[in-house]
């Protein structure tokens, strides 16, 4: 196969790299059919069962922009990372990208928060902002995600009808000079934004976190649950117009939704004698216990029955499951783990 006709994958550094944080994308991978060497080890990756693939190593956060060159056909970023490329191109360059996201990977999730001190009387953003600015001519904000952060400081601005003075921004490294008179002034962080806001170093922040613990226990407040994103499989707008690539990208795709979607599900084998037969049937259907149709495998005396479940359902748990179906006259109930499970290929929704 021709060099031009593998698909550049994206592979991201960090939290997704880490086989104990992220979900660990390497197994992932490896139960899609896709084994990959190198990129736990922090690189290079190699792709070890296919040649139809090249992993590029890199930082989710510079990922938009490479598929907007068409650096890489195929990323796996999280939204925040990308959303934040797509505000900066738009923002800072007036130049407008459009990578796109064709799968959820269920993993990689967290929440951008607004954050501000404990002692802080105001308990929402527009509060806070509009006491802020009866007293000072510059809003401090603190982030990892400076254009994310201005955007939705700016939409926060307009709602209260600040003053025009208050739409000036200034995006700039931490405790650097302020580039202008008057607005708003980000400071690009790299982490630990809580001690910043905490020592007083910013009036609010916009922060990444899971569940806010590590925030409270500094003595921060969260003021609003802004965005909340997951890591996904999102791709060029020229892969699209390559037949070929699109090929490769839809195998790829189809073989990790299989993944994802067997995820906490299980089958239940179990065998009916003919005598239970119906009853069987009526409480499969009763409760929607198969798709289409049940599988079943019928024999003179006895019918092998085949049905999914969730294996973390509360409306039916399998054990009450499997309970109810030997009082109906079932037996020899095997219960197996799935480790792919695709419906058909219209699940991946691409045009």
């Amino acid at each position: 196969m021709k060099n031009d006709d593998k698909i550049i994958i994206g592979m991201p550094a960090g939290s997704l790299a880490n086989p104990a944080r992220g979900g660990n994308l390497v197994d992932l991978l490896a139960k899609a059919g896709f084994p990959a060497k190198g990129y736990d080890a922090g690189g290079p990756t190699e792709f070890t069962s296919v040649d139809f693939f090249f992993g590029w190593d890199g930082r989710p956060q510079e990922f938009g922009t490479q598929l907007a060159v068409d650096e890489l056909d195929v990323a796996i970023s999280g939204d925040d990372w990308m959303r934040e490329r797509i505000l900066e191109l738009d923002m800072e360059y007036g130049i407008k990208i459009a990578p796109e996201k064709v799968l959820s990977l269920h993993r990689g999730n967290i929440n951008l928060v607004g954050i501000v001190d404990g002692a802080s009387p105001e308990n929402t953003t527009e509060e806070f902002l509009s006491n802020l600015i009866k007293k000072q001519d510059y809003i401090r904000v603190v982030t990892e995600l400076p254009y994310s952060a201005l955007s939705w400081i700016l939409d926060k601005l307009k709602k209260i009808n600040a003053p025009e003075k208050f739409m000036k921004w200034s995006i700039q490294k931490y405790k650097t000079p302020a580039k202008i008179d008057s607005g708003i002034v980000i400071y690009e962080a790299w982490g630990k934004t809580e001690a910043k806001l905490k020592n007083g170093g910013a009036d609010i922040g916009l922060e990444i976190t899971q569940t806010g613990s590590a925030l409270r226990n500094y003595g921060l407040k969260i003021l609003e649950w802004v965005f909340q994103s997951e890591a996904g499989i999102w791709i060029s707008q020229k892969i699209k117009k390559d037949p070929v690539k699109m090929d490769l990208l839809k195998m790829f795709l189809i073989n990790l939704y299989g993944i994802i979607n067997a995820e906490n599900k299980v089958m239940l084998y179990f065998n009916v004698p003919a005598s239970s037969d119906a009853g069987i049937r009526s409480y499969l259907q009763k409760n929607n216990l198969y798709a289409e149709e049940p599988t079943i495998i019928s024999g003179r005396e006895f019918s092998q029955y085949c049905i999914q479940l969730e294996s973390a359902s509360k409306t039916m748990p399998i054990a009450k499951v499997r309970y109810e179906l030997i009082k109906l006259g079932a037996r020899s109930i095997e219960t197996v783990p799935i480790l792919s499970s695709i419906p058909d290929l219209s699940v991946l929704n691409l045009l």
